[in-house]
């Protein structure tokens, strides 16, 4: 369960989050060996996902002052995190990124797509003009290393990440934030998508966690819940919306 003050600071969140006990994406080992069993099933190769010992040591090099200095986490989060976060955690907040913009930009074959469907999920890209508003959640300090451990094999299972420490203001104050920004050398990464491609992917993709549009929605929702504003993901919203139902 979360701290009882978790929520002090966005009540409208209460009840609007999946617990982690219950996320389908809290990759235990138990959870990690079924998404192995059905990337088989589908058809991908063995190494469809990054080697345990890989994301280990980009989980210790990103997080060795935290860990070193028993520092809490804090997590930006601006995708499915914010609904889903899979994770425990003792406070929530706002929080923007100035300099970044969301993108779906980033093939999936497994989760909201398959092989023969790809689908898209979320990355920030570097835009001077944009500021990303999401939220950030605080692990406490003493588990940072079983929460970051998990986290890191549902955000780096690819490798489609450059997760980094950046400097993430608050309504409340400024931390430092584990930030996911796109690995734009990955092959999985689809930059160059137009915003018509890139409805019509997430208009028919679905995979084994649900629908690409399903993603798109709760984005959309918990944005409103939160106020806030993104022109890309409502044009894209529109969009997806006018496909489905012309299809």
């Amino acid at each position: 369960m979360p701290h009882p003050n978790a929520f002090l600071h966005l009540p409208e969140l209460q009840g609007r989050l999946t617990p982690a006990h219950a996320s389908g994406l809290r990759l235990t080992d138990e959870a990690l060996a079924e998404w192995d069993a059905q990337a088989r099933s589908q058809g991908l190769p063995a190494h469809w996902r990054l080697p345990d010992s890989e994301v280990e040591r980009s989980r210790g090099e990103v997080l060795a002052t935290i860990t070193t200095q028993s520092l809490d986490l804090w997590v930006f989060a601006y995708g499915s995190l914010m609904w889903n976060p899979g994770f425990h955690f003792d406070e929530v907040r706002r929080a923007c990124l100035p300099g970044y913009g969301r993108r779906f930009a980033l093939g999936t074959t497994i989760g909201r797509g398959t092989p023969d469907c790809p689908g898209l999920v979320l990355t920030l890209e570097p835009d001077a003009s944009q500021v990303c508003e999401g939220l950030a959640f605080r692990i406490p300090a003493p588990q940072v290393d079983a929460e970051s451990r998990l986290l890191w094999r549902r955000e780096m299972i690819t490798g489609a990440y450059c997760p980094q420490l950046l400097a993430l203001p608050t309504p409340q104050g400024a931390v430092q934030a584990l930030v996911l920004v796109a690995n734009t050398t990955h092959t999985h990464y689809r930059g160059n998508l137009s915003m018509q491609a890139t409805a019509a992917t997430i208009a028919k993709a679905c995979g084994r966690i649900g629908s690409n549009r399903d993603y798109l929605e709760q984005l959309v929702r918990q944005c409103e819940v939160l106020g806030i504003g993104d022109g890309y993901v409502e044009a894209l919203y529109t969009l997806v919306a006018q496909i489905t139902q012309a299809a």
